[in-house]
């Protein structure tokens, strides 16, 4: 009997009468197949079946969201927030005029919210009211002369707008008065337009 098991083993039989490397090889085979099919299929599976995002979902959700402010609007016409809510997301849409139509109730109700009336300026900007937008800025400064952006916008709108290149550096030096390190958004310091200019 036991040469019987021992000349099995030589020749790689076991009783079953199946050899190890025929084994091996079926269970190398299933984990490569296993793996093939978990990294193709099972991706492309849960990617069918993600929400798909585009521009047309998320115009759906500004529009939804427009449609909620001006509903809260609605049943709070008071509320300067809910006012500067509703400007805020014509902003973000490219309703440029709205905006200034909803900033313009906001600031009826509290006219020196400097926030509110520097993203009017913005918005007579980009409906090429630049002499407008100057006015904004400016009110914004009066009533908070320690809020940074409009210094920074009103120095763009002389500058590119008006060609006001002094007036530019005059309102760009304020502002480095509040902040020596004010940089604008892209990240360029204040300090190194001015030496541009200058």
């Amino acid at each position: 009997m036991a040469k019987k098991q021992q000349s099995k083993k030589k020749n790689g039989k076991d009783k079953a009468g199946s050899s190890k490397p025929t084994i091996i090889a079926a269970v190398i085979i299933a984990l490569v197949v296993g793996v093939y099919f978990g990294a193709v299929f099972v991706p492309a599976v849960k990617e069918s079946s993600a929400p798909q995002s585009s521009s047309q979902s998320q115009a759906g959700d500004m529009s939804a969201r427009i449609a909620e402010a001006k509903r809260m609007v609605e049943q709070q016409p008071g509320s300067a927030d809910l006012w500067a809510k509703l400007g805020h997301l014509y902003f973000d849409s490219g309703q440029h005029h709205k905006a200034i139509d909803a900033y313009k109730a906001s600031l009826a109700i509290r006219p020196g919210d400097s926030h509110v009336l520097t993203d009017l300026g913005v918005m007579y900007r980009r409906t090429d009211r630049p002499m407008q937008a100057v006015e904004s800025f400016d009110k914004a400064i009066a009533t908070s002369p320690t809020h940074e952006t409009p210094y920074l916008n009103k120095g763009i709108v002389l500058y590119y707008d008006l060609q006001d290149k002094d007036g530019a550096i005059k309102a760009w030096r304020r502002l480095l008065k509040q902040n020596p390190n004010a940089k604008a958004p892209s990240g360029k310091p204040v300090s190194q337009m001015i030496r541009e200019l200058s």
